[in-house]
């Protein structure tokens, strides 16, 4: 039956809903009569004015307050104080007439209880509506998860009744270390202490524990998850504040924990002031705009207000998706940036200088190169033309048409490199440090950081579709360890230390302490509310699986290759001193790297590289 009635046209709604409260209009006129006579009563003479007056006083005003507009499955303590002062507005003006035509047979304190009846009868009409419509208390709980809420504020409370009428997870308790709140209930629901969840999740059978904690740091928050982690249950969370300031929060909203969680440190903060300075109102080109990073890039350079932004990519769907993502976010916040999207590839230099030349961009960020190593490794040729040579291309084309900046997204792979796109991607450094040191009006650097979690080649990502299908996770080396950042870590920092070059420069993030890739998986699997798999414990329920390292993989990354780091002005961003070959030199070398990648010499491009990147080896791998 609830299920016919909502599925009702909304016209249908209210109008059932507006004779509703003419009828209790009418009912509380006749219970006001009948309490006030003290007898059963029956309408005579000018009583009957009274009874057409009460509902036509009453639907205008209940109109003007907007309770015809409310969801009453959803009504709460806001709609019941707009119910109050409706009625009480119209039993002032009810008690006005009544003063004022004194009719006969009609008592004046009829104005005072006629309201006070039509409010109880109206109040109760909403509650009864909003339980029946909900079914709060007889529909039965979906087979979802036994669920406890970390945190018993305001957003777990209000998460607390999202899951109420939903029914999807059967509500144990919340969790908080507020000494005021343990020991007592929230709307009939206990409050624990972090201390007694191994005990309440083996007692209830907890499966699930969603974090509602949008405003806790970041060290906060890892201090809590990491101690959850030994728990058989499935960790998740809620967005943060910005997220939920729009709109109510559903079960929709529950999501797996963000990368930032799983990274286990705070992300590098941005210098507003510095991202800004050569971005608003400028032309910004963004090559492989539809990648990870690129894409990123875009969308913290359209937030900067520039006149136009470039972008550029040869996938075109992907750069059909960023170019609709980046419209939406125009239209929402209101920004006039125009929009670019240029169908392209690096390796094609005769249009990168037509788009240079018609558009003039005033800063090119250069994120488009490929970067998948064991793709690489066997495509050397297209590595080098893409990487290599895509760089010089557009490094060129900025030079003719009058760039100022042009930033280079590079990697830690390109330190000591044992892999062909590790070693391309510092050949395309040493051509950027070559044209620098040459007399150019160009300011170009090179921004170096570690593997990015949730981008397309991230671990992460695998990681998850790999727990999704029941595993295993498949790991290379039980020691490798990789320095991780954040997508939009990365993108600021690229925007970041483009405003800080000053040309040649090297920039390389203090990333902390490498993460163990073991230890990572060992994370997600523990914070899916699963268990690893080995020795120590044979009926866990996911493998980890070492697969051996792959052709050109490296146990261990590094960020420089000489010492002594300088510091900036930003206190995470560090400048590498690195050597570099003069531009006459490179300039004639490049040639016949250039002929070994057209021919897919792999004998001659190792040859190349071995000569020119310091530390190169390609494959040589460290022993399992």
């Amino acid at each position: 039956m609830q299920s016919r009635v909502l599925a009702w046209p909304r016209a249908a709604k209210r109008l059932v809903v507006v004779a509703l409260d003419v009828f209790l209009a009418l009912l509380a006129t006749w219970i006001a009569f009948t309490l006030r006579l003290d007898t059963l009563h029956w309408p005579t003479g000018a009583q009957w004015w009274v009874y057409a007056l009460t509902p036509t006083l009453a639907v205008p005003v209940f109109v003007r307050f907007g309770l015809y507009r409310a969801i009453f499955r959803y009504t709460g303590q806001a709609a019941l104080q707009a119910t109050g002062q409706a009625v009480m507005l119209y039993g002032l003006m009810l008690l006005g007439v009544l003063l004022w035509q004194r009719w006969p047979g009609v008592p004046r304190t009829l104005g005072v209880l006629q309201p006070l009846v039509f409010l109880f009868l109206v109040g109760g009409s909403r509650a009864v509506a909003r339980f029946w419509l909900a079914d709060l208390g007889h529909a039965p709980v979906k087979d979802e998860g036994r669920l406890l809420i970390f945190g018993a504020g305001t957003l777990g409370v209000q998460t607390a009744a999202s899951l109420h009428l939903s029914r999807q997870f059967a509500l144990l308790g919340f969790v908080d270390d507020d000494t005021a709140k343990v020991g007592r209930s929230i709307d009939g629901i206990p409050v624990f202490a972090s201390t007694e969840l191994p005990a309440v999740v083996a007692r209830q059978g907890v499966t699930d524990i969603l974090l509602a904690l949008p405003s806790a740091s970041r060290d906060r928050r890892k201090i809590i998850i990491d101690s959850l982690r030994s728990l058989p249950v499935h960790i998740r969370t809620l967005p943060g504040l910005a997220d939920l300031a729009s709109g109510r929060v559903t079960v929709q909203d529950f999501c797996e924990l963000d990368v930032e969680d799983l990274l286990g440190r705070d992300p590098v903060p941005p210098d507003a002031e510095l991202i800004a300075r050569d971005l608003a109102g400028q032309v910004v080109l963004v090559t492989g705009a539809g990648g990870s990073i690129g894409g990123e890039l875009t969308r913290q350079i359209v937030r900067q207000g520039p006149r136009q932004l470039l972008l550029l990519d040869h996938n075109e769907f992907g750069l059909y998706t960023i170019h609709q993502e980046l419209q939406g976010i125009c239209a929402a916040s209101g920004l006039s940036v125009e929009l670019v999207p240029l169908l392209g590839s690096v390796a094609n230099y005769a249009r990168l200088l037509s788009v240079c030349m018609a558009y003039r961009p005033a800063t090119v960020y250069h994120a488009a190169a490929y970067k998948h190593v064991p793709m690489v490794e066997d495509n050397a040729g297209e590595g080098v033309a893409n990487n290599v040579f895509g760089t010089l291309n557009m490094a060129r084309a900025a030079q003719t048409s009058g760039v100022k900046r042009f930033v280079l997204v590079s990697t830690d792979k390109a330190v000591r490199p044992t892999n062909v796109m590790g070693a391309t991607k510092r050949m395309a450094e040493l051509v950027l440090q070559a044209l620098a040191a040459d007399t150019t009006d160009t300011c170009f650097t090179m921004v170096r950081f570690g593997n990015v979690l949730d981008s397309s080649g991230s671990v992460v990502p695998l990681f998850r579709r790999q727990l999704a299908a029941g595993g295993p996770l498949t790991v290379t080396h039980a020691d490798v360890t990789r320095y991780f950042m954040t997508i939009p870590e990365a993108a600021q920092l690229v925007l970041q230390a483009g405003a800080m070059a000053v040309g040649g420069d090297v920039f390389v993030l203090d990333m902390g302490e490498p993460v163990k890739i073991m230890d990572l998986a060992r994370r997600m699997v523990q914070l899916s509310g699963l268990s690893v798999r080995d020795e120590a414990n044979p009926n866990g329920d996911i493998d980890i699986a070492i697969t051996g390292l792959r052709p050109g993989e490296k146990l261990y990354e590094e960020l420089l290759i000489g010492d002594n780091p300088e510091r900036t002005a930003h206190p995470r961003i560090m400048k590498a001193h690195e050597p570099c070959i003069p531009w006459a030199q490179l300039a004639e070398e490049l040639l016949s790297l250039e002929s070994a990648a057209q021919r897919d010499d792999l004998e001659a491009i190792n040859t190349f590289l071995l000569q020119h990147v310091h530390g190169y080896q390609p494959g040589e791998l460290p022993a399992p």
